[in-house]
């Protein structure tokens, strides 16, 4: 069974404060009988924190913005997967389109990344999506497919549990522009075949698949509505916590 999920990526927004002001608010405003899995992705600094803020509250768990592709040692400003555990977060998000842009992040590099995530137990968030270029010059299907199949499919069934996908077209993120809901339910379909393609109906049934482009309260009730569409991962309007409750709730 597929998770309704909606993750809030903060990315490098809001002081320790102000964060852990928008973790209890969120918290505050969540109905009593929430039934979506929400995902809160703050910044490292005050992780911890969040994560423990969260670690009574039912379906709502904390997750880093990334991790290293190294266990430990001499990688200054890094921060290992299992510092991540430690602080009680139980998601990292990888793959993000602005790592892979800014941070030269490769399919290959994130595979080491996912592997790191797995030892020390967190479940990850993996980010693809193709540029506006890709689009129009109609490789986008061929790029996600090597973006998920060169990071991911050399995972078992089992390990592919701990896998929530996030399709995030990159020419919607943080422009206002977002993907008809008719383009990205196909995308999403898309990547679902995939799945049954490499490891049958059984998982990709029950992988969950976010859609990451500007979504909003105004959207999110159409997005969700779309058979191949779990949920989102949120940026800007994570960062405001009536929106991002709205967005929650829009299942």
């Amino acid at each position: 069974m597929r998770k309704n999920i909606v993750a809030g990526n903060w990315k490098m927004n809001l002081n320790r404060t102000e964060g852990i002001a928008l973790v209890e608010a969120v918290l505050s405003k969540l109905p009593v009988d929430n039934k979506t899995h929400v995902i809160l992705a703050p910044s490292f600094v005050y992780l911890h924190k969040a994560a423990k803020i969260c670690s009574n509250i039912p379906k709502v768990v904390a997750a880093s913005q990334d991790c290293s592709a190294n266990k430990k040692g001499a990688f200054t400003g890094e921060v290992s997967a299992s510092m991540i555990a430690s602080c009680s977060a139980r998601y990292v998000v990888l793959g993000h389109s602005e790592r892979r842009v800014n941070f030269n992040e490769s399919n290959e590099l994130l595979k080491e990344k996912v592997a790191q995530a797995f030892s020390s137990n967190l479940k990850v968030i993996f980010c693809c999506g193709e540029s506006l270029k890709q689009r129009e010059d109609l490789v986008h299907f061929d790029w996600l497919k090597s973006q998920i199949s060169e990071s991911l499919f050399h995972l078992s069934s089992d390990d592919f549990a701990n896998i929530v996908i996030a399709y995030e077209p990159i020419w919607a993120i943080g422009t206002g522009v977002t993907a008809s809901t008719d383009q990205a339910q196909e995308v999403h379909a898309f990547i679902r075949n995939l799945l049954v393609d490499k490891y049958g109906n059984e998982v990709a049934e029950s992988t969950s698949i976010l859609y990451g482009g500007s979504c909003h309260p105004k959207n999110a009730i159409e997005l969700f509505s779309q058979k191949d569409i779990d949920g989102g991962l949120i940026g800007g309007a994570s960062l405001n916590a009536d929106d991002f409750v709205a967005i929650t709730q829009s299942f």
